[in-house]
């Protein structure tokens, strides 16, 4: 066993073997979906979590191994490295630790100790930390020379000395790091003079707070640091510091004497002004990156459950994105998201006619055969709905409130621009929320996700890591629900597994030369997509209306053979196999076991011939507001309403009730139990029953409950 393979076996509890074979996949160039798709045999049927968890860890060991080649090299190139150190850095794995051994030998600037010991004062710091000498003022005279030119100075110097060794001391450090996890507080106070400023009042639950750091949630200490930032607070974090240098002061100071008061004063010295400082910024940091990893997580799954939205799917739909001063927008889109008419309504306004506008939108309904109605939930969204609704109500065509968030983004991109270079922001602002009604995934993926108005504190985390995770959580929703190669656009193409940017291109521009694919093998046809990228994206990608109805499933191009040969010895086509239910059942799977393809890849094959190429997402459900409820002022404590869930964060679940403002359903509040994760409870869109608990109008917050 590799020592990466031991170490990721100790923090994630997973089998040796799948460990060692999920690594190997991914030096190979395989992602996670596809590996957890297609090689379950190899990896003992690891889901996406576990093998993302896997990758995680091998990045963060490789970093480690680069940083202890560094520190080699460094320690190495000053002369100083030994059998003992060179042993210790070999079995060390935690970076913590291995900063420890390389801060003695780190590059710094120059410091106090430093101008000491060129001043030739090594040797009697060394004399003083022994605590044997009882006349250190006559051994400080032998070291008066240049710039020492007194016993007080040299002492100092050598203190100087002693603080720094201490400082770089592995046991004091140790010790500091247990302190502070265990008694750390975090401290907040707002800065003078900022306590009644309006950006300040946001953050008043903050002005004089003091907690546990261990205690402290993520969202209320990335809340503080965001005001720190802004010149709002001031925080601090701190531990009992007499307590501190007393525990410090049992490692160095031995007995009573002139020698040992003074290593005494060095290391309260090297407390408060190297360790603590070092200590502080280092738990201030991790406990950041904790808050980081908390919202991100928080964010994942809310972005993870808005793309996994249930679909109208293919048909033709009209959208508006309404206005008042401006008027409403009005798009008209056939069943492949085509846009094939736009106007503009005014149904609001000084000059606005609800009856003309909405007869219109009738009219264009009738005209282009549409089946379905979005409006956006923006300013007027709510009246606008209803407004078309009232008119359409004897044609039994559904309107649908859709969630702009983004839409603006969307509209004033590149990829909007590429797609409707002849046309205004307004219009693809439209499109966009038609077309989430018709395919929210399809088209939430062209749209940043850090614009889609979910999670929390979302400009505040690491913006790299934040931007990795969410990729791959885009990635891992697009492979899970699969991908039409010939109406997909170039955006959701980039996350098929396997393709990127490049390809997707490529795809695009033979399908737009050639035509649509017939078959999976003719991607192979596409330049550069050669049969690694084939091998990683073909059971991901869907070919409607193939001659080989496995071109539109799931099951990869490398497994038809198995079905063809089950096809064969029950007799029939691949065709019949997949309508004819009782020929599956009458399959036994063992007969088709080989030494590469195992019962795991078998029963997904025959799962997916059930109904080939079928949409893991939900079916699409309407929702309506409660009428008796429009604004703030018709809010009564009491109230139970219906509410869509528009946000989770780790406090709870904001709600959507239909007035512009949305209401929390704070964690205590989501259910009788004790709840963790608000994830558990509620999902992202999800519809729910809410009662109203408390109406705050100054400060325009709502307070919700679930417990009706």
């Amino acid at each position: 066993m590799n020592i990466f393979t031991k170490i990721i076996k100790e923090k994630l509890s997973l089998p040796e073997r799948g460990i060692e074979n999920t690594l190997q996949l991914l030096d190979e160039g395989c992602t996670i979906p596809f590996i957890s798709r297609y090689r379950k045999e190899r990896t003992g049927g690891l889901d996406e979590i576990q093998i993302e968890n896997i990758q995680e860890w091998n990045d963060r060991l490789k970093e480690i191994r680069k940083r202890k080649e560094t520190v080699v090299k460094t320690i190495t190139d000053l002369g100083k490295m030994t059998e003992e150190l060179q042993r210790r850095i070999d079995n060390c794995w935690d970076v913590t630790a291995l900063e420890d051994l390389y801060l003695p030998y780190k590059p710094k600037r120059r410091t106090r100790a430093q101008i000491a010991r060129e001043q030739g004062l090594g040797p009697l710091a060394q004399i003083i930390l022994l605590q044997r000498e009882q006349q250190v003022d006559h051994v400080a005279r032998r070291f008066l020379k240049g710039d020492i030119k007194d016993v007080a100075s040299a002492i100092k110097g050598a203190q100087d000395i002693i603080a720094e060794i201490i400082s770089e001391d592995e046991r004091c450090r140790r010790q500091l790091r247990f302190s502070f996890k265990r008694e750390a507080v975090i401290t907040a106070r707002v800065v003078k003079g900022k306590e009644k400023t309006e950006e300040a009042a946001k953050y008043s639950d903050y002005f004089d707070c003091s907690e546990p750091l261990r205690r402290c949630s993520g969202n209320r200490l990335l809340a503080m640091r965001r005001a720190e930032k802004e010149g709002i607070l001031k925080v601090s974090i701190s531990i009992d510091n007499e307590e501190a240098v007393e525990r410090l002061k049992r490692f160095f100071v031995k007995g009573y004497g002139s020698c040992q008061k003074l290593v005494a004063e060095a290391v309260e010295d090297a407390y408060k002004r190297l360790l603590f400082p070092s200590i502080e910024n280092e738990f201030a940091t991790l406990s950041k990156q904790k808050a980081d990893e908390e919202a991100i997580d928080i964010f994942k799954k809310n972005l993870r459950q808005l793309l996994l939205q249930a679909p109208l799917g293919q048909k033709r739909v009209i959208g508006l994105d309404p206005g008042i001063r401006t008027g409403c927008k009005v798009v008209c889109l056939d069943e492949q998201g085509n846009l094939l008419h736009h106007e503009v309504v005014f149904p609001y306004g000084p000059k606005g006619n609800e009856r003309i506008a909405s007869e219109r939108v009738g009219a264009l309904v009738r005209q282009y055969h549409a089946e379905a109605v979005a409006v956006g939930n923006g300013t007027a969204g709510r009246s606008t709905r209803d407004l078309i609704s009232q008119q359409l109500k004897d044609k039994a065509i559904p309107v649908f409130e859709v969630s702009e968030d983004g839409a603006s983004v969307y509209s004033a991109s590149k990829v909007a621009r590429e797609e409707f270079p002849n046309e205004d922001v307004t219009v693809r602002g439209a499109v966009s929320i038609a077309r989430r009604l018709m395919d929210p995934l399809a088209e939430l993926v062209k749209i940043d996700p850090r614009s889609m108005g979910i999670g929390q504190y979302q400009h505040d985390v690491d913006q790299s890591q934040l931007k990795k995770s969410l990729d791959m959580t885009v990635e891992s929703c697009v492979n899970l629900v699969g991908v039409n190669v010939n109406t997909a656009s170039e955006s959701l193409l980039t996350y098929v597994s396997g393709l990127g940017p490049a390809l997707a291109k490529n795809i695009i521009n033979y399908r737009t030369e050639n035509g649509p694919f017939k078959s999976r093998v003719a991607l192979k046809k596409v330049p550069r997509l050669g049969n690694a990228a084939f091998t990683q994206c073909a059971g991901f990608l869907r070919i409607p209306g193939s001659r080989n109805p496995l071109d539109n499933s799931s099951v990869h191009p490398e497994s038809y053979p198995i079905v063809e040969q089950m096809a064969r010895d029950e007799n029939c086509s691949v065709h019949e196999l997949i309508a004819n239910r009782q020929r599956r059942a009458s399959i036994n799977l063992q007969r088709y076991v080989t030494q590469g393809i195992g019962l795991p890849t078998l029963q997904d094959i025959m799962k997916e011939l059930e109904k080939p190429g079928r949409d893991p997402r939900a079916e699409i459900e309407m929702f309506e507001y409660d009428t008796r409820v429009r604004t703030m002022e018709d809010l009564q404590v009491g109230m139970v309403l219906p509410g869509i869930i528009t946000n989770i964060t780790k406090f709870g679940a904001f709600v959507d009730i239909g007035i512009h403002h949305d209401g929390l359903v704070h964690i205590s509040q989501l259910t009788d139990r004790f709840v963790s994760d608000p994830t558990d409870i509620v999902s992202l869109h999800q519809h729910v029953q809410v009662k109203v608990i408390e109406i705050d109008k100054i400060r325009n917050r709502i307070s919700l409950s679930m417990k009706v």
